[in-house]
Order: C-alpha cells, then sequence, then structure tokens
C-alpha cells in the first residue's frame, strides 16, 4: 500500500511537470511567434490580436484591458471579457499613480472592481503602455505573471519602436520636401541683380526653415524703368513658401498689364484675395523707378516702411494703403513720389529685420537708426550690404533669426553721374 501511494503520487508528480512543461513550450512558441511578427513588420494591430490570442488560450486569461498611448491620448488597444464603451473617458487620470506590479486598484472607479492587478510598461520614465488583468487563476500564478509582463513589454516597445521609425521616416520625408521646396524658393528669388549706370540692386535672404514668406523681384521695362518689390507673407514655412511661388507669377503676368502702380496694386490684391479665401495676407512694398525722369514712385501696402537716404536727409517711405488679402477691394491707395536729384540709397526689409534682439533684449531697430544709412550712403548696393550684414550679426551675437530675414537695397544715380562712373 504505501508503495502504491508513492508510484501515484509519483505519477501526479510526473504529469504536473508535463503540464508545466508544455506551458513552458506554449509560451516560447508564442514568443517566437510574436519575435517573428516583430521580425516580419507586422502592424500594430496584427501584434495585439497575438497578444489578445496568447492570454486568452494559452494563459487562461478571461478578463484583460490593454492601453496605449496614440498621439498623445490613450486608448484600450485590446480587451478580453469586457465592454469597451463601459470604459470611462477619464481612465487615464488614474495611469500616473502605477509606477509598478500592484494588486491594489483604485476603489473609487468601478472599471477596476473587475480586475485584479495592473501591469505598467516604462521606457525609462515614460510610460508605454498598461494591461489590467482579472480572472487570473490556475496553477504557477507567479511564472504566468512573470511571463505576461515579459510578453507585455516585448509588444511594448515594438509598438514604440514602430512608432518612432514611422516619425522618422516622416521627418526625413518632411526634411526632403523642405529641401526641394527650398531649391524651388531659391529658383523664384532673383540670383542676379541689376547693376547698371543708372541703379544697383543687391539683397540679403535667409528664410528662417530654408523655406519661407520673404519675397522681393525686380523686372525691367523698356531699357527705362525699373519695377521693383519686397513682400512679406504671414506664416512660415512650406505654406508661406507656396503661397510667395503664386504671388511672384501673378506679379510677373501683371506687371505689363498696368501701367500705374495704383492700378496694378488692386489687380494683385485681388489675386491674394482670390488664392487664399482672405485667411492670410501679404504686405508690400511696390516701386518704379523712370531712369530717364529720376522719379521713384512707390506704394506701401502695409510693409515695413524702408528708408530712402538722400542729400544728407532720411525719408520713410510710408505713403500707400493697408496689406493685400484681406479686403476684396481696397479702400484706398496713396502713391509716393519723390524726384531723386542726387545719388540715392534706399533699403528694403521685411520684419524679421526689426524683430531682431540681441541679449541685452535691445530691438534691432533701437540701434539701426538713419545715422547708419547717412554715414554709409556713398556705398554702392552689395557694399552697403556687407557692411550692414556685418553690423547685424555684431549686434545679434551669435543669436538665431526670429523670423524669416530680407533685406533688398537699391543705389540709384542721376543719368549725367551715373554714365561716369
Amino acid at each position: 500500500m504505501p508503495s502504491s501511494l508513492h508510484s501515484s503520487s509519483l505519477v501526479s508528480r510526473m504529469e504536473e511537470l508535463e503540464r508545466a512543461l508544455n506551458l513552458k513550450q506554449l509560451q516560447i512558441n508564442r514568443l517566437l511567434n510574436i519575435t517573428q511578427a516583430i521580425n516580419n513588420n507586422v502592424p500594430a494591430q496584427g501584434l495585439f490580436d497575438m497578444y489578445r490570442s496568447f492570454l486568452s488560450w494559452e494563459m487562461g486569461i478571461r478578463r484583460m484591458a490593454l492601453f496605449f498611448r496614440q498621439q498623445n491620448k490613450w486608448h484600450c488597444t485590446s480587451s478580453i471579457g469586457i465592454d469597451e464603451q463601459s470604459i470611462p473617458p477619464d481612465i487615464a487620470k488614474y495611469f500616473p499613480s502605477f509606477k509598478r506590479i500592484n494588486n491594489l486598484l483604485p476603489e473609487d472607479e468601478p472599471f477596476f472592481a473587475q480586475f485584479d492587478m495592473v501591469i505598467p510598461v516604462y521606457h525609462k520614465q515614460t510610460p508605454l503602455a498598461f494591461v489590467f488583468i482579472g480572472d487570473l487563476e490556475g496553477e504557477g500564478l507567479f511564472s504566468k505573471v512573470q511571463f505576461i509582463t515579459t510578453i507585455t513589454n516585448i509588444v511594448a516597445v515594438a509598438i514604440e519602436n514602430k512608432r518612432l521609425f514611422k516619425r522618422q521616416l516622416e521627418q526625413e520625408r518632411l526634411k526632403q520636401e523642405m529641401r526641394l521646396a527650398a531649391e524651388m524658393q531659391r529658383m523664384l528669388v532673383p540670383s542676379q541683380l541689376p547693376h547698371t549706370p543708372n541703379y544697383q540692386l543687391a539683397s540679403i535672404y535667409r528664410p528662417q526653415l530654408g523655406v519661407g514668406g520673404d519675397y522681393f523681384d525686380f523686372i525691367e521695362q523698356n531699357g527705362r524703368h525699373l519695377v521693383f518689390c519686397i513682400g512679406d507673407i504671414t506664416g512660415k514655412g512650406m505654406a508661406a513658401a507656396l503661397l510667395m511661388a503664386s504671388f511672384q507669377g501673378t506679379f510677373h503676368s501683371l506687371v505689363h498689364h498696368y501701367e500705374t502702380l495704383d492700378t496694378l496694386v488692386r489687380a494683385l490684391n485681388t489675386a491674394v484675395v482670390r488664392t487664399t479665401g482672405g485667411d492670410r495676407f501679404l504686405t508690400l512694398f511696390l516701386a518704379k523707378y523712370d531712369s530717364q525722369t529720376h522719379m521713384l514712385e512707390y506704394i506701401n501696402a502695409g510693409h515695413t516702411a524702408p528708408l530712402l537716404a538722400m542729400s544728407g536727409q532720411v525719408v520713410p517711405l510710408d505713403k500707400g494703403c493697408t496689406f493685400l488679402g484681406s479686403f476684396s477691394e481696397l479702400p484706398s491707395i496713396e502713391v509716393g513720389r519723390i524726384a531723386l536729384s542726387d545719388e540715392a540709397l534706399l533699403v528694403s526689409f521685411t520684419d524679421g529685420f526689426s524683430d531682431l534682439r540681441n541679449d541685452k533684449g535691445e530691438f534691432l531697430d533701437d540701434v539701426f537708426r538713419p545715422e547708419f544709412l547717412l554715414a554709409h550712403q556713398q556705398l554702392d548696393a552689395k557694399q552697403f550690404n556687407e557692411v550692414l550684414l556685418n553690423h547685424i550679426e555684431q549686434f545679434a551675437e551669435g543669436k538665431d533669426w526670429p523670423d524669416d530675414f530680407t533685406v533688398l537695397t537699391c543705389k540709384f544715380f542721376p543719368t549725367s553721374r551715373g554714365q561716369g562712373k
């Protein structure tokens, strides 16, 4: 009899070991399957389905809710034996308190009453997932919890890596698009500016993001007139660059159809309103110089007033109208006119120039005063920009530009003096 009992006990023990071995083999096989699925780049939903199947069939779990964060909001991505409609919308407020495997769940939330424990998954201090387990019964509970923790960590880290990799691909694609847009924009901005006996143009062009909403251009007409402009479209980056490209095409198509600046500006305003629907606007300084009469006409459409230095005086060019794009019809336009009787230096710029601060909190326009123009008005346009850029860099002390930054400098000569240069 004692021998029979011993034999029965031994058989029972061997059966127990066999069941444990089979369970371990199932766990290892499932772990290999999930690892292979991760290596084969199975979508996240596929991993969630494999995870739920494993917990339900191999682990015998009857209640489970797995939460992942997607786009900064927690979602129940997989569940067993619960009504997902019953999940409170503010359930995530409890998650920060779950720092480790916990058997004690908040009693003030009825949703937690159906579970026995929570298993959190963290990467350093960042939570990746929370899985709630209920009706966890049977032999080897500690071993089961350990394995569920392991496989939850593997799935959570794999999906987080997918998210990071996808974001990296999106960032690389965005960088490539920005590079292409920047290249396109550089093609739209004049690379060669006129340098004639009657006038000279030079520019400084620094879009903050590689692309931006700053714009300048010029068109020479009939060997006599120079039409030039500088503008600033609201916003930065791709959207502003696309609107700038659209405006460039509009400017070139309309400038030859309107002889006067006021009719040209009205036509440009109509085109901007039609393109943007009134959601964006454009500040613009537009000028026309007659090299025979030496008359400079201009319209300032809400742009930072350019400065004109001539005969020991500096004049702000502020006559014009409101900015373009917000009104279907401009209420009024005043055309500014200045007869250039002597060498003149005109400096126009966008608001990134005047918004620049140094470490002392001083704005650049507090330092850059008319005296600076008068002290350097004898320089040609390119030389002036070189001096100006050096002055700006010394003032900024290495700080980044807060916005797109563009300067368009024009130097004018009376014809008799220009021919002698």
